[in-house]
């Protein structure tokens, strides 16, 4: 007998989607290149360092959906509402990096599709056929058509890796990585490298406001409102997934590369085609293809949702608040423009500026990591205060693990500022 789905779960059900949003989103450059070389490098030992990044974001990147489906409006409103300091300041983390990291993850996606297909394609020609791919189906599809590529992807992307990880177990790997000896992390490269490990994984705190924005459009596009189970469902559903893609990758390093006694690049895609090379000596040459497809498939999510979450950040700066139907046609015609103009802008610095390239990701990402501890303290405010109905505001236990978070993601900072600058 088929199980019959209450309204409540019919509702709970239609929630889903932002969720792997923002999973695909997080997917990326964190998990293939930084989750990976944390296992490359360092072994098993550095799982509680994935951990304990995962368990620090938790609260803050949850209070998104959670201010979305209690209030009825996104971050960026919220932002507005708490004053100028907060609204400037995440305009400014925005626009600071949005152009450097749309081409980052797409530069990045390029390489790994001429891995992949070999059609002997330059890094820029690929670019501008993913991002034309990307445009089309935002533009066609909108959010629907976002909705629903993403549980594919990120489905896909899961399976992939997962069967990856099940196959260098398999091959009797992990004697290998338990019994070679780990670096040393009480160096300054390798302390570096934990921060910035930590401070990238699973997603950046700018995503909440990207999960916030879609978590409203989910409510229009279902034409109701979004529950608070179904949002924190939503939200468990792809920020674990998130984590969890990040643990396989995690291993795959281990297991792979770990003790291989190979120089890993820190160029993304190098990386990338050393992680396809060493893979498929563990296992054979048949085996290269399905890592290639789960690496070419991580990036692509990420170009995606970046492409959809800058240009509907954008539109909402002017007026955040309001959402009347003139409101929403000139958002959505803002929305077109910056579709087009960041990628451009974007494409354009890597082209004009390549030698330089590699300081301006530096500079988004030094921007990004020092903008967490202030996005979470202006998140915890937003869920908080009086804008949020008291029902909806979190317990005191969940403030306290909150404050707990908040606490290490100041001092990640702090650690970082010094092996920065002073060391």
């Amino acid at each position: 007998m088929n199980k019959v789905i209450t309204p409540s779960k019919k509702s709970l059900l239609k929630s889903i989607g932002p969720g792997f949003l923002l999973a695909g989103a997080a997917i990326g450059v964190s998990h293939l290149v930084q989750a990976t070389r944390a296992g490359a490098d360092y072994g098993f030992i550095l799982i509680i360092a994935l951990i304990v990044a995962c368990i620090s974001k938790y609260p803050f990147l949850e209070f998104g959906p959670r201010y979305a489906a209690g209030t009825g409006n996104h971050l960026i409103a919220g932002y507005k509402n708490l004053g100028k300091f907060p609204y400037l300041i995440y305009i400014f983390i925005t626009i600071g990096s949005m152009f450097i990291i749309q081409a980052a993850v797409t530069v990045v996606t390029a390489g790994l599709a001429e891995r992949l297909f070999n059609f002997g394609f330059s890094p820029f020609l690929w670019s501008l056929i993913i991002l034309g791919a990307c445009i089309a189906l935002l533009l066609i599809g909108k959010y629907p058509g976002l909705d629903k590529s993403m549980k594919i992807i990120v489905s896909l992307l899961t399976l992939a890796t997962l069967a990856a990880v099940i196959m260098a177990f398999g091959a009797g790997t992990a004697e290998k990585a338990t019994t070679t000896e780990a670096p040393s992390l009480w160096t300054t490269a390798s302390i570096g490298f934990i921060i910035a490990f930590m401070g990238w994984m699973p997603i950046p705190l700018d995503a909440s406001v990207w999960h916030s924005i879609w978590t409203r459009e989910k409510a229009v596009q279902n034409k109701e409102k979004i529950s608070m189970k179904g949002a924190f469902a939503d939200f468990n559903v792809g920020y674990l997934s998130a984590a969890f893609i990040g643990l396989l990758f995690f291993l795959l390093g281990v297991l792979v590369m770990f003790g291989s006694g190979t120089s890993f690049s820190s160029n993304s895609v190098e990386f990338s085609s050393q992680l396809v090379e060493l893979y498929g000596k563990t296992l054979g040459s048949w085996s290269k293809p399905l890592i290639s497809v789960a690496a070419f498939i991580t990036m692509l999510s990420t170009v995606l949702t970046v492409t959809d979450a800058y240009p509907r950040v954008v539109s909402e700066f002017k007026k955040p608040k309001n959402s009347s139907s003139e409101d929403l046609k000139n958002k959505w015609k803002t929305y077109k423009i910056a579709i087009f103009i960041i990628p451009v802008v974007s494409l354009s610095i890597l082209y004009l500026f390549p030698g330089s390239f590699t300081i301006l990701v530096d500079f988004a990402a030094g921007l990004s990591f020092l903008s967490a501890p202030f996005l979470a303290w202006f998140n915890y405010k937003l869920v908080t205060g009086n804008q949020m109905p008291e029902k909806h505001r979190p317990g005191k236990n969940y403030r306290i693990f909150s404050l707990v978070c908040f606490w290490l993601l100041v001092a990640f900072n702090l650690v970082y500022l010094y092996y920065t600058f002073l060391s």
